[in-house]
C-alpha cells in the first residue's frame, strides 16, 4: 500500500508527525530550498528520539550536480543513522559522475533515494543507472514550489511510467511536489510506495507550522499500512 511521507522542519514537528501517524518521517528544512538539509547535530538527535518509531529519511540539500559535493553531503547525512538518504538530481552538471561517486556509499549499505525534479525535465533514463549503482529508491518532486505542483508538470501517463520503471528495477518509489489532498485520488491508482507532503500538512505555506486537522485529513485519505519500512531492493552485487 501507499504510505505517507511527511516532511518535518523541526524536532517538535517530528514528534507531532510520529504521533499523528506518518509512515516516513522526512527531515527537511523548507526554508533552505526544495530539499533543504537539517543541521547534523539535529539530525543525530532526531534519530536518537525517533529512529525506533518511524522510518526516517533526510535530504542532502539543494546541491549542484558536482560528484565530490554530492558524495560528501550524502555521506554526512548517512552518518546520522537515518534509514533513507535523499539526494536531489536537479538537472545540469554531471549526474552520471554523481551516481558513480555515490556508488561506494550505496555498496556499503546506505539506502540512497534519488530525487528527480518534475519541473526540470527529469531524465527517466537515469532510473536504471540508479539501480545499477545500488540505490534503494527513486522519487519525483519539484524544485520550484511556486511554479505548480507535481501534477501540473507531469501527466498521469508519465507518472505511471516512472513508477513502473522504478518498480521494475526493484526501487522504492515516491511521488511528491506540493501535493494537495485532492491529488491523492489521482495518484493512489499508480501505487507508489509513498506520497510525500509538506504544504498540504501546514497552516499557510510550506514554511508554516504543521496543522493537526490538515494532517489528519491527509492521513485519513491514504491507506494505513502496517508498521513497516519500505521494501528493500535486492543487492546489485
Amino acid at each position: 500500500m501507499t504510505g505517507l511521507l511527511a516532511s518535518v522542519a523541526t524536532l517538535d514537528e517530528a514528534a507531532q508527525a510520529v504521533a499523528w501517524g506518518a509512515d516516513i518521517l522526512d527531515l527537511k528544512d523548507p526554508a533552505r530550498g526544495a530539499l533543504g538539509a537539517w543541521e547534523q547535530d539535529v539530525l543525530h538527535e532526531a534519530v536518537r528520539r525517533h529512529g525506533g518509531e518511524a522510518t526516517l529519511s533526510a535530504t542532502t540539500g539543494d546541491l549542484p550536480m558536482s560528484p565530490a559535493i554530492v558524495a560528501e553531503a550524502a555521506a554526512a547525512v548517512a552518518a546520522s543513522g537515518v534509514a533513507l538518504v535523499k539526494v536531489g538530481f536537479f538537472g545540469g552538471g554531471d549526474p552520471a559522475g554523481c551516481i558513480a561517486a555515490l556508488r561506494p556509499l550505496a555498496r556499503r549499505g546506505t539506502r540512497l533515494v534519488a530525487v528527480l525534479m518534475a519541473d526540470r525535465s527529469p531524465d527517466l533514463g537515469l532510473i536504471g543507472d540508479f539501480a545499477a549503482a545500488g540505490f534503494a529508491g527513486a522519487m519525483l518532486d519539484t524544485a520550484d514550489k511556486a511554479a505548480g505542483n507535481l501534477c501540473a508538470h507531469l501527466d498521469s501517463r508519465v507518472l505511471a511510467r516512472f513508477v513502473a520503471q522504478a518498480r521494475g528495477h526493484g526501487l522504492i518509489t515516491g511521488l511528491a511536489g506540493s501535493l494537495r489532498l485532492d491529488d491523492i485520488d489521482l495518484l493512489l491508482p499508480l501505487r507508489p510506495d509513498y506520497l510525500g507532503f509538506r504544504t498540504a500538512l501546514c497552516a499557510g505555506d510550506r514554511t508554516g507550522r504543521l496543522d493537526p486537522e490538515a494532517f489528519v485529513a491527509i492521513r485519513s485519505a491514504l491507506p494505513r499500512p502496517s508498521r513497516r519500512e519500505p521494501r528493500r531492493r535486492a543487492s546489485a552485487g
